[in-house]
């Protein structure tokens, strides 16, 4: 079968409106793309972080076979997303022909590793982070959460955006997503796809603090049904943005920063065709450790 049938078939077992699966089909298909690359074989045990709606979920699940078995792990309320919450995507592919293979948790990510016991040690082949580490709060908890997987996973499988932008249309989500990081920083909590931004050199380090080794890296293209970077790009040019540096942020050098990134981001869009309509998302960085 080949990888667009792939990405058809297990799409449509995600929740979707009928009349827009091209780009759930496009969400599919690029997670498919990272498993090209993670060498994720059938029986296998896998432990996912930050799993969300279950985009990369759904994808593990095919790949482990029905001998397999997938642990979705989110600290996001049920409650959370748009246009669908957390709790309808997972109820939904949990009633389809891969849930019996998915077990969903909803706790924070080191909270439920601590949870699992010393005899657990190596208890998953491999442990999964793809396009969910933006989201932690901070480098530290990173670093904690690499640390903590050491004892209980045998490789580490990672996938972020790349901090470079291979199409020039690209660069407005690069910059957009500088821009949210300058200004997430600098707020106590946060609930933005983008809170603590990392390229590969630091989530590398970090992985090997932790007692990990690479074992390979590469840089993949998105499509161009991805439109992760349209979103963000959306997201920094809104006029809440604005208003929010303004409200939050006190010192006036800090916030010409915070607002000279969302202005790059802008002018940027001068240079791609279709304006934001046409903007693609960056390169992924996808590695495996051991």
């Amino acid at each position: 079968m080949s990888t667009e049938l792939d990405a058809a078939s297990i799409a449509r077992v995600s929740l979707h409106d009928p009349n827009c699966f091209s780009i759930q089909h496009s969400q599919t298909l690029h997670r498919l793309v990272l498993l090209q690359h993670w060498n994720i074989t059938a029986g296998s045990r896998v432990l996912e972080l930050g799993c969300g709606q279950g985009d990369c979920t759904t994808v593990l699940a095919s790949a482990v076979g029905e001998q397999g078995s997938v642990v979705a792990v989110d600290p996001a309320d049920l409650d959370y997303g748009t246009p669908y919450t957390l709790g309808q995507a997972q109820g939904h592919i949990s009633q389809g022909p891969l849930g019996g293979r998915i077990t969903w948790v909803q706790q924070p990510p080191l909270d439920y590793i601590s949870s699992l016991r010393a005899s657990e040690s190596k208890a998953f082949d491999a442990a999964v982070l793809a396009h969910c580490l933006w989201y932690f709060a901070s480098p530290s908890i990173i670093l904690s959460t690499f640390r903590a997987l050491k004892q209980h996973s045998q490789r580490l499988l990672l996938a972020e955006w790349s901090l470079m932008a291979t199409h020039p249309s690209a660069q407005p989500h690069l910059l957009a997503a500088l821009a949210q990081a300058a200004r997430e920083c600098r707020k106590p909590e946060s609930a933005s796809n983008v809170r603590t931004v990392l390229g590969p050199k630091r989530l590398t380090e970090l992985a090997v603090a932790a007692g990990w080794q690479l074992e390979s890296e590469t840089r993949v293209q998105g499509g161009e049904g991805l439109l992760d970077g349209r979103w963000e790009v959306s997201a920094c040019l809104s006029p809440s943005f604005e208003r929010e540096v303004e409200e939050q942020v006190s010192d006036g050098r800090e916030r010409a920063v915070i607002l000279a990134s969302r202005d790059a981001c802008e002018a940027s869009l001068e240079g791609v065709e279709g304006g934001r309509k046409g903007v693609r998302a960056m390169d992924v960085w996808v590695a495996s450790f051991v």
